[in-house]
């Protein structure tokens, strides 16, 4: 199977990391200079606010916007007159745990980690659980134990790998997580990179001890470097980069923790755009589109709720097989590995229904379930798949890994308030007349101008101008209709005036 990493950074305002799998799409990570992610990075902040109705206080970090810390995301080292120790994959209960405002004041200094980015108003997300990853390990400060990744389900790897840790000597006061990536890892590869861990480690402890808050204490690898470390393996063949300085941090990164592989850099300098290059730019086009069309001829028709996302699988127009139950059960197969590729390019999380088309033999159904969990296996994302039920729903909940690609790349339209519909000419003249009625209703009011766009304007115009000038002679008001360029879509700007001219609110 052939894997290849492709980096575009030549633009400078933007970075971009797709894994390619046989020729298509399967990975895509972006990053712009203007949005540049704070996950990961680790501050001294304090105390501001405390909440004790939520459990949870608001942290000044540094970053402008206070983060959010909850109780659950207190490590014991925290509490007072308590045991503060704590094994890694054993944390401690909400009822195990004491109040917040047992364990905080107002003022406290902090050492945090963020966990996820704020969203629009608000602010980002916090964790006393510090996490340093390196490329097989994850160094966890003031924690025990060494734990492994449950996605590694050989057992037999699973006894090298702790037999291995056991033989290391791990900085003191913490503790370790194998990750995925550390199966069939020497154990000199692993030496390398707890040695690396436990230096950067020490580095901090000293900068957390001498800086006062709010200040940055670590800064996480930017998207190029972090990828090549959570991603690259032996089964990717190429990395491709269309910078050289680039290239060379690439290749320097991959001489400490692989240098074996340091050869499968390459610099790309054509004339031709790299993605366009391998042709994925048009699926990247096409990745907020909410129909994909499968190669069979079905589709998915994906929709995206505050609540939760939903997957529909539609036969479209594939007939080749015989009955409906074949036919069902092809285009299913085909569709549960594309849901679980979309997943990883849109960065979909939360509560996720597919609903593939009705199948009546069990062992169909059970089939295509076995492929959509196997396909799942490769997700980095934490997730949990339900079985399939009898009317064909495969639920699951999914890990967000990043800030969705629409929320950094789109702006909600202003016409229709990211609705995608708006009210039709007439639906909105209706509504109009309404308020024209309501104001010539009123006694302080003698005139009345209407800004709408000009489509309605023209409607209201033409279709109801018998309707207005009957309201002016009933009345004895003025009513004016303007074409406004301010005004789009479903929008409108009403004036009122009195008799001696001034406006009048309403």
């Amino acid at each position: 199977m052939s894997r290849e990493m492709l980096i575009n950074v030549s633009q400078g305002e933007e970075c971009r990391v797709a894994v390619v799998e046989e020729g298509k799409l399967d990975e895509l990570y972006i990053e712009r200079s203007s949005l540049v992610s704070h996950v990961g990075n680790i501050y001294k902040g304090k105390v501001v606010n405390i909440e004790p109705g939520i459990q949870a206080a608001f942290v000044d970090f540094g970053l402008g916007k206070n983060g959010f810390l909850h109780i659950s995301d207190i490590h014991p080292r925290y509490f007072s007159g308590s045991d503060t120790s704590e094994k890694i994959g054993k944390r401690k209960s909400l009822n195990q745990r004491p109040l917040i405002q047992k364990c905080l004041r107002k003022g406290t200094e902090i050492v945090v980690q963020v966990t996820k980015e704020g969203i629009s108003t608000k602010g980002p997300t916090l964790s006393t659980y510090l996490s340093l990853p390196g490329k097989y390990v994850v160094l966890m400060p003031w924690m025990h134990r060494t734990g492994v990744s449950q996605k590694i389900e050989n057992d037999d790897e699973r006894k090298r790998l702790r037999k291995i840790m056991d033989e290391f000597k791990l900085p003191k006061g913490a503790g370790v997580i194998i990750r995925t990536a550390a199966q069939g890892a020497s154990k000199r590869e692993l030496h390398n990179d707890i040695s690396y861990l436990g230096r950067l480690w020490n580095a901090i402890s000293k900068r957390i001890d001498a800086e006062t808050s709010p200040s940055e204490i670590y800064q996480e690898s930017d998207l190029v470097i972090r990828t090549v470390r959570d991603i690259f393996s032996p089964k990717i063949r190429n990395i491709i980069c269309d910078s050289d300085p680039v290239s060379k941090r690439i290749r320097d990164f991959i001489g400490i923790v692989q240098p074996r592989l340091r050869k499968r850099v390459s610099y790309y300098d054509g004339k031709t755009p790299l993605f366009h290059k391998y042709g994925i730019e048009k699926e990247i086009s096409d990745i907020q589109s909410s129909r994909v069309e499968l190669k069979s001829g079905g589709s998915l028709v994906i929709e995206q709720t505050e609540a939760l996302v939903s997957i529909d699988i539609n036969s479209g127009r594939y007939r080749k097989q015989n009955n409906a139950e074949q036919t069902a059960f092809k285009i299913n197969s085909e569709a549960a590995k594309e849901v679980v590729r979309q997943l990883k390019l849109r960065d979909m999380g939360g509560l996720i229904v597919c609903d593939f088309i009705d199948m009546r033999e069990n062992k169909n159904r059970k089939a295509v379930e076995k492929v959509f969990r196997d396909e799942m296996k490769k997700d980095r994302a934490r997730s949990r798949v339900l079985r399939m039920n009898a009317f064909g729903l495969i639920e699951l909940t999914r890990q967000r890994m990043r800030p969705s690609l629409q929320s950094s790349t789109y702006l909600e339209c202003s016409y229709c308030g990211g609705s995608g519909v708006i009210k039709s000419y007439e639906s909105q003249s209706i509504e109009l007349m309404r308020l024209i009625f309501l104001a010539a209703a009123r006694k302080d009011i003698e005139k009345i101008e209407l800004g709408v766009s000009g489509e309605v304007a023209s409607y209201l115009q033409n279709q109801k101008r018998e309707a207005i000038a009957k309201l002016e002679g009933d009345s004895d008001k003025q009513v004016v209709i303007n074409a406004d360029p301010k005004c789009q879509g479903q929008s409108h700007n009403i004036v009122c005036y009195n008799s001696r001219g001034s406006k009048v609110k309403f």
